[in-house]
């Protein structure tokens, strides 16, 4: 009987096998009766499936049944009792029924169980839920008695169900393995009789094994019933009741068979390749050397122009398409030899062996052939490709070498001139790569003829190399006229180039002293921060005027030789007729800047001059004694310093009578703060000068009171050693504080005068 087909009543938990077990080892059968009425039927049919769980040899040790009645009447337990004598009257050793609270009568239920004692075959008891563990230990009982062994009959029933579910299943493919096993057998002993290849199992053998290995792991980690403690918890899922040696006997007959059937299967496939490697390998052949090879005989022209070269080259692609499918089989077939020869099996190595070396030879053979065809093909289309861009670029120089080239300026010329060499050095390369192409397609071409489907045949290439050298000898022709042309285009151009380069230089020398005229006017406006300063400012006004002057004279040196080269070449002028006035007026206006620039400078030298003596020879800071300072330097000083704020106001006038302010009218506003923030120093600095001498007077007083002091805070001490002085103490202590405020009177005096200086 099969739990799917009792599986509602098995749900139900007429009766179950916890797993528990009394001292004699023998099984515990719980029946829980409850208050709705019991199918005997069903009783019967979930007793005669539990009790064919366990082994025969669990069986002899007996079965201990609880019958819970608890929750129900006790005609119904004594029904299932006298049941249990026509089920299972051989197997029952006891029976506890486990009676309730409210007692049925006493007498009555004694009675029937001694009466019926003799004709039952097994004792009957009752007892209470909290005595039952009289006859059974408490860790073989489930809670519902009071004992802590756990069952959990939902888990119980599906891992039950697995468990058939995989004895059927792996019985199923064992016998079908056997079958399919024997056949192949027999096949190979009667070799003429083919092989029955489309019987299959009817189910995966993996998913089979991996169903069965997972059922025995539960099994033997004892986890079942959900029992994971220290092995107190009997599981009804051991060896004893779901014959875990039976699964590990379904196992090791199922890998077993399943290793024959995989051999088997191998086999099969080895001999399926083979013999599909040999049908392919022949076919490989076949074409290769038929229609492979007739394909190439015709082909050998390399064409008379680029057109006709790629017009070769993609007939020749279309052939290399065709081939490379059967190559790609090749590869294939290679592949799968090589994997079979790995295999080792030595019967079959002498023919895989045999086709690999008789495939690999046509394939490499014309491979070799398509490569050299595909070489001269490549190289006769680089070739006529050359050519070809040679001659556009002889017509183009021509072209330019025919026209009459009108000057513009020297700019276009020079370029005109350098495309024209560019041009002709192009030309010189295209040549030489046009001579190295044709002489690698010749040689290619020589050696084709050795590449004939292994053996030597002839191969007419007079009328290829004949163009090759016809092409290279014209081109050398017309380029040998082009480079003539080129060079009497070279003379004429190369003076013009040198007339319009002087002019642009005379137009860059005016510019350039522009520059320089606008650079004098808004950057050289600092005037010195003192004498030093200043000096240097004027050394570099002196090196900036001589840039000015050398440019000067190399513009009018430029405007000559544009004279002497316009009559070299009897054309006019373009720029020099407006040139020369503009570098003579542009010149005026800088001389007259420039003179503007060196009067304010020498102006700021004398001013700093002067104030600085000032400073200097009136400043302590030099560790020796002020010196007087004559009243001349401070007129000199202030004298100065206005006129050079007058003179920074006045603007540059220019012999067109234009004018123009050096800097920014902030920079100016700077200049001028600067100047009379040092005539401001000096006038400060003066009357310093003045109020120091009155206090000169307060300061040589400072020693007389510090020698007081000395005298007093000696006669202080004298008196604290004194003890008839004890009481004049006082008085001299007061005395002393006044001449010590009277001394720090004096040193703040001293200390304001000194922060005064």
């Amino acid at each position: 009987m099969d739990a799917t087909n009792i599986l509602p009543i098995l749900k139900k938990r007429l009766a179950f096998l916890s797993g528990g077990k009394d001292r004699r080892s023998g099984l515990i059968l719980t029946i829980p009766l409850c208050t709705e009425q019991t199918s005997m039927e069903e009783l019967s049919s979930t007793l005669d499936y539990l009790l064919g769980i366990p082994s025969d040899k669990c069986k002899a040790r007996g079965f201990t049944v609880i019958v819970d009645g608890r929750k129900s009447q006790w005609n119904i337990v004594k029904t299932v009792v006298l049941m249990l004598q026509n089920v299972i009257p051989a197997e029952v050793s006891l029976v506890c029924v486990v009676k309730p609270d409210e007692f049925w009568d006493k007498k009555v239920t004694h009675f029937c169980f001694w009466k019926e004692k003799d004709r039952l075959g097994f004792e009957v008891i009752l007892v209470s839920a909290n005595k039952l563990t009289r006859y059974i230990e408490p860790c073989q009982l489930t809670d519902e008695f009071g004992g802590s062994l756990v069952y959990d009959h939902i888990d119980w029933v599906n891992k039950r169900l697995v468990f058939e579910k995989f004895t059927k299943e792996s019985s199923s493919l064992l016998d079908e393995l056997v079958v399919i096993n024997d056949s192949e057998k027999s096949s190979q002993l009667d070799k003429e009789r083919p092989p029955d290849c489309n019987f299959l199992p009817s189910l995966d053998p993996e998913t089979v094994l991996q169903t069965g290995h997972e059922l025995l792991s539960e099994l033997q980690q004892r986890r079942f019933n959900g029992a994971e403690g220290g092995g107190v918890a009997w599981s009804p899922m051991d060896d004893e009741l779901l014959a875990q040696p039976q699964v590990m006997k379904l196992l090791d007959s199922l890998r077993e068979q399943y290793t024959k059937y995989q051999e088997v299967c191998r086999q099969r496939s080895k001999r399926s390749q083979l013999e599909d490697i040999q049908t392919k390998v022949m076919q490989v052949v076949n074409w290769l050397e038929g229609p492979g090879t007739e394909q190439l005989r015709t082909q050998w022209g390399i064409g008379d122009s680029i057109r006709a070269s790629q017009a070769l080259q993609q007939k020749h692609e279309e052939i290399e398409s065709q081939h490379s499918e059967w190559f790609a089989v090749y590869v294939e077939l290679n592949q799968q030899i090589a994997a079979l020869l790995s295999a080792g099996d030595e019967e079959d190595l002498v023919e895989l062996k045999g086709l690999q070396q008789q495939l690999s030879d046509v394939c490499y053979r014309q491979a070799s052939q398509l490569e050299s065809r595909q070489n001269v093909l490549q190289s006769a289309h680089e070739f006529h490709g050359t050519a070809q861009d040679l001659s556009q670029q002889l017509d183009g120089l021509l072209g330019m070498l025919c026209a009459d080239v009108a000057p513009a300026d020297g700019a276009a010329i020079q370029q005109t001139l350098k495309h024209l060499e560019e041009k002709l050095k192009s030309v010189d390369g295209a040549l030489v790569g046009l001579r190295e192409k044709g002489q690698v397609l010749m040689d290619q071409m020589s050696n084709q003829t050795s590449w004939s489907y292994g053996k030597d045949v002839p191969i007419d290439n007079k009328d290829n190399v004949d163009h090759i050298q016809g092409v290279m000898e014209d081109m050398q022709l017309r380029k040998q006229r082009c480079e003539d042309m080129v060079d009497v285009r070279r003379l004429k151009m190369l003076q013009m180039v040198q007339l319009f380069k002087c002019e642009e230089d005379a137009s860059q020398a005016v510019e350039w002293l522009g520059e320089l005229l606008d650079a004098l006017l808004k950057t050289h406006i600092r005037l010195g921060d003192d004498s030093q300063e200043t000096k240097v400012l004027l050394e570099k006004h002196k090196k900036f005027v001589d840039v000015a002057q050398s440019t000067y004279d190399y513009g009018r040196q430029l405007l000559q030789a544009t004279v002497v080269l316009c009559q070299s070449l009897r054309c006019s002028t373009r720029s020099s007729g407006d040139t020369l006035p503009r570098l003579n007026r542009v010149w005026k206006q800088f001389t007259v800047t420039t003179e503007e620039r060196v009067h304010r400078l020498e102006m700021a030298c004398c001013f700093h001059t002067a104030a600085e003596k000032v400073l200097v020879q009136a400043s302590p800071d030099q560790g020796d004694l002020p010196v007087e300072v004559e009243q001349e330097t401070y007129e000199e000083v202030e004298t100065v310093g206005k006129a050079l704020l007058d003179r920074l106001t006045v603007p540059v006038i220019f012999p067109d009578g234009s004018e123009q302010y050096f800097g920014s009218p902030g920079d100016m506003a700077s200049s001028a703060e600067h100047i009379r923030d040092k005539m401001k120093l000096v006038e400060d600095r003066k009357l310093t000068l003045h109020e120091e001498d009155e206090e000169d007077e307060d300061i040589e007083q400072l020693p007389y009171q510090q020698l007081q002091y000395e005298q007093i805070h000696d006669q202080v001490e004298e008196l604290h050693n004194d003890e008839e002085l004890q009481d004049d103490q006082e008085l001299h202590d007061e005395e002393l504080q006044d001449v010590d405020n009277e001394l720090q009177d004096g040193e703040e005096l001293e200390l304001e005068n000194e922060t005064d200086t």
